[in-house]
């Protein structure tokens, strides 16, 4: 198969590409800026309808591996700022890709789409607006794809590994507080986790299946105490992982809210509902299980870069 990667410079769009090309299949990565293994430099969200027609000539499948992240800052209200990073560009891309005759394709999404539609008495789409994007870029991105294109969405959770010059941005305060001499605390609750070369994998399959599911990505379930124990194991500096109690992790999130309050920034998930988020247990079954460990310590030895910054 030929296939589009969008994206491709990006942590989860490398090892799309390098899953691809693994498996003998064509792949034209495409990113904002040229770089190396970049064959077009393409701003997709800003690019015009025969534009995309034209850089989809001729595949034979698409994957979306842009947009925009829940923890990326903004100013208020961010809500618009979420669909144009993250729902513009996928229905723009769907519905060009409809049109010249793809056969498949992939979305990579949040995991968070898969508790707003097993879960909808938690009311995600109305509490968090990166959760409302999501949500709409899958529906509005099939609709625009067409009946006769298949659109998979991959629910990414917590992402560990590297690729050159890129580590998951949320994970560089993390890995740096590990690093210090500074005691480590964990709140209540956890996340499913996965590596950068499962999301790949899966995207490759789903692409062969010319699969149109919602697909949770997910290799291990981890409390966050366990996390963060693991991290600090892999950065060299084990320690004791105290617990953080739930009151406390409550009034950061409120004096985080606050803050943001006052300078006029609002984030995709909002503090004052991330308490039912961040101190639950939001586990899925695993779909590959395996352990992350080696993702993590991949996440580490990647991040040396970033310690240098």
């Amino acid at each position: 198969m030929r296939i589009l990667v969008v994206g491709a410079s990006g942590l989860l769009g490398h090892h799309v590409r390098a899953q691809l090309l693994q498996r003998g299949h064509e792949v034209t990565a495409v990113a904002r800026t040229a770089r190396d293994g970049i064959d077009r430099a393409v701003d997709v969200s800003s690019a015009g309808a025969e534009r995309l027609r034209d850089l989809l000539a001729g595949h034979d499948g698409l994957v979306f591996a842009g947009g925009m992240d829940d923890r990326v800052g903004h100013k208020r209200p961010v809500a618009p700022a979420l669909h144009a990073g993250n729902v513009v560009p996928a229905v723009a891309l769907l519905r060009a890709a409809g049109e010249v005759g793809c056969t498949r394709a992939v979305v990579l999404g949040s995991y968070y789409t898969y508790f707003a539609r097993t879960r909808p008495d938690w009311q995600l789409a109305a509490k968090h607006p990166y959760v409302r994007s999501r949500i709409e870029q899958a529906r509005l991105g099939r609709a625009a794809a067409g009946p006769d294109l298949p659109v998979a969405v991959l629910e990414v959770p917590y992402v560990f590994g590297s690729a050159p010059g890129r580590v998951p941005m949320w994970s560089v305060p993390l890995f740096k507080w590990a690093r210090s001499r500074s005691p480590l605390y964990a709140p209540p609750g956890g996340s499913p986790a996965t590596s950068a070369a499962a999301v790949g994998a899966a995207a490759a399959e789903a692409l062969e299946r010319a699969s149109g599911e919602d697909l949770p990505v997910v290799q291990e379930n981890l409390t966050w105490h366990d996390m963060f124990g693991r991290i600090a194991e892999a950065v060299g500096r084990p320690r004791v992982v105290r617990r953080a109690p739930a009151g406390v992790v409550r009034a950061l999130l409120r004096l985080g809210g606050a803050v943001n309050r006052l300078a006029g920034n609002e984030p995709g998930l909002a503090m004052k509902h991330l308490d039912g988020l961040l101190l639950d247990e939001l586990f899925i079954e695993p779909t590959s299980p395996r352990s992350v460990d080696e993702a993590i310590a991949q996440t580490a030895r990647g991040q040396t870069w970033a310690s240098r910054a």
